[in-house]
């Protein structure tokens, strides 16, 4: 083999090489390209309730490589559903108000949904959610991708807190007591 030969064969070599790198683009994200797609619902539950009010719990894993935000939330359980935090006021008592930009469920980690701190809130009851029953739920995030999952619905008479409907800005109003919600 001439050294011409051996030249072109290995300049060859390299623009293959630099091409198939060219075609290795970093993913930034899930591969799969929407933020619903990079998210996993486990451990979901509703809380059991006649009328009125309920709230969703859940842990939220997301494996893509970047944040996520869910910015709503609904239902076919409630006339309406938000997404909804748990905090103390300068008095010390704690309050439960609708979470201003949605939540984030940051990459490759998790975003826990527990009574007591974010939750889902389920307003207007549809009908009662009697323990044993599924619910489903359906995610919105940022970039406009959805998601639904079934919900078992439990019993549990935890964490009595009180609504700011007002979410919990500027002068507000004393909040509603809301004996029995679950959040």
């Amino acid at each position: 083999m001439s050294s011409f030969t051996i030249r072109r064969l290995a300049a060859g070599g390299a623009v293959t090489s630099l091409l198939l790198a060219g075609c290795s683009a970093v993913v930034d994200g899930p591969l799969t390209g929407t933020d619903s797609d990079a998210v996993t619902v486990s451990d979901q539950w509703v809380k059991a309730a006649e009328s009125g009010m309920s709230s969703a719990f859940a842990q939220l894993s997301n494996i893509g490589d970047r944040d996520v935000r869910i910015v709503a939330v609904s239902s076919p359980a409630s006339a309406r559903a938000e997404l909804h935090e748990v905090t103390t006021r300068a008095d010390g008592t704690a309050v439960m108000r609708q979470k201003q930009g949605g939540m984030t469920v940051p990459a490759n980690s998790t975003h826990t949904l527990v009574p007591g701190g974010d939750h889902l809130m389920l307003l207007d009851l549809t009908d009662p959610l009697a323990p044993g029953m599924t619910t489903t739920l359906s995610l919105i995030f940022e970039d406009g991708s959805t998601m639904s999952f079934d919900a078992q619905v439990r019993d549990f008479s935890g964490n009595q807190k009180s609504y700011d409907p007002t979410g919990g800005h500027g002068s507000a109003p004393a909040a509603a007591p809301m004996p029995g919600h679950g959040a």
